[in-house]
């Protein structure tokens, strides 16, 4: 559960970012996440739909002075799940699959708002020792 992830070059990655309703327990979401992610990595991966790994994010609150151009007012509280897939293709079949989304929709009742974006990978590569 929470093992490294490896990620083929090419993989297609989505960034969703959930905004929490005011005063949401974050128990409650964590729990939804939880369920949510469950059931992509059990039903939807590998040759079962294209799932190939994924992580979840709450925000620290941290904005970075140095590597941010514009920030305007404060930022609201979210998460980020990034997931990463073969193709966009298998990530849409899955998500418009039932028992997908009885789990978004729960996440969704805790929520504001969810933005989720594809993005095709140029370049990957790790630290030089």
């Amino acid at each position: 559960m929470f093992d490294p992830v490896s990620v083929p070059f090419g993989a297609k990655m989505l960034f969703n970012t959930v905004k929490l309703k005011p005063g949401v327990n974050f128990d409650d979401v964590e729990l939804a996440l939880g369920e949510m992610c469950n059931v992509v990595k059990n039903t939807y991966g590998g040759d079962k739909g294209g799932f190939i790994a994924g992580q979840v994010f709450r925000f620290s609150g941290f904005v970075s002075d140095e590597g941010s151009l514009n920030v305007a007012g404060a930022v609201d509280n979210h998460v980020a799940i990034v997931t990463y897939w073969r193709s966009f293709e298998e990530h849409e079949k899955s998500h418009a699959d039932a028992a997908f989304r009885d789990k978004f929709e729960a996440l969704g009742k805790l929520c504001t708002d969810s933005k989720e974006l594809g993005y095709e990978m140029l370049w990957q590569g790790t630290a030089e020792s």
